[in-house]
């Protein structure tokens, strides 16, 4: 049975939605419609891709849909003309119905309220700007329906629960797979910058870099094949890729359960050898 879903409202004005099942609010308490636009469509550099006319998105985790909504908010302020298409995956549609029976959209420009009420009660949009799509069920599944269209995307947002929450969508396995959605010069950004989440990506081919922190001490993180649209990491942020909490969650057949991830990626811990964060915090404070 779906979760009724409650607004609550962020330090932006904005609102969120708590997940029973995950013990979190869907965005942090400074500001949802903030971390939609600093941690998705800015980084992404929507605003400066949008000159090209067509535009594509994977929206993973859709949740309440403000990643989209900042997203087409972001291309259309740049060019109206441009053209978009959006894949979003999501496992209970029932987020987004809330989001729109709460009318919390009411603060986007038209016609992005509209546009996603549709999306959210049709799961399909075609109109001559905007052709999208909300596919429902287990990500570390219907990805793979992304691969087989062969759609690959400008942006990529990649918003699960923590990694020590909802680890399935943070293995080696299904970064991966995010990975081969991915343009060559395109750009997958998330609010985390959990090393277990960062070192998949690494081990996916991809480079790296740090997104400015909003309302929070820690930052998100930006990845792409292509390192020239990116700033290096600091030294103390490398480093921390070399201890214990990198070594990244493992799901080989895409099917465990939360348990046994976790349980795997413990026992690889234990034995690795490697520092520890608190060792590591330890010595940059003695740095600084």
């Amino acid at each position: 049975m779906s979760q009724q879903f409650d607004p609550c409202i962020t330090d932006d004005g904005s609102y969120t939605f708590f997940s029973e099942e995950f013990g979190q609010t869907f965005h942090s308490k400074y500001g949802a419609k903030e971390e939609a636009l600093f941690k998705y469509a800015i980084p992404t550099l929507l605003a400066e891709k949008a000159s090209r006319g067509h535009l594509r998105i994977l929206d993973i985790c859709y949740g309440l849909g403000y990643n989209s909504a900042a997203a087409l908010s972001i291309i259309w302020r740049s060019n109206p003309d441009c053209t978009v298409e959006i894949i979003a995956l999501e496992l209970d549609r029932s987020v987004a119905i809330s989001a729109i029976e709460h009318q919390l959209f009411s603060e986007w420009e038209d016609p992005i309220p509209q546009l996603l009420a549709q999306l959210a009660q049709q799961e399909l949009i075609r109109t001559s700007k905007l052709k999208a799509e909300l596919i429902c069920g287990d990500a570390r599944q219907t990805i793979q329906q992304v691969i087989d269209r062969e759609f690959i995307a400008d942006a990529i947002f990649l918003d699960p629960f923590s990694p020590l929450s909802c680890p399935q969508l943070w293995t080696v396995e299904f970064i991966d797979r995010v990975a081969k959605c991915c343009a060559d010069d395109g750009i997958i950004s998330t609010y985390s910058c959990a090393a277990a989440g960062r070192a998949a990506m690494i081990q996916a081919g991809l480079s790296i870099a740090q997104i400015i922190p909003v309302g929070r001490k820690a930052p998100g993180t930006i990845a792409s094949f292509d390192s020239a649209q990116l700033s290096p990491l600091s030294q103390q942020e490398l480093e921390h890729l070399q201890t214990r909490a990198a070594i990244p969650y493992r799901d080989p057949t895409s099917t465990d359960s939360i348990a046994k991830i976790v349980s795997r990626r413990e026992l690889e811990q234990d034995d690795c050898g490697l520092e520890t964060t608190s060792q590591w915090k330890k010595r940059w404070r003695r740095v600084s």
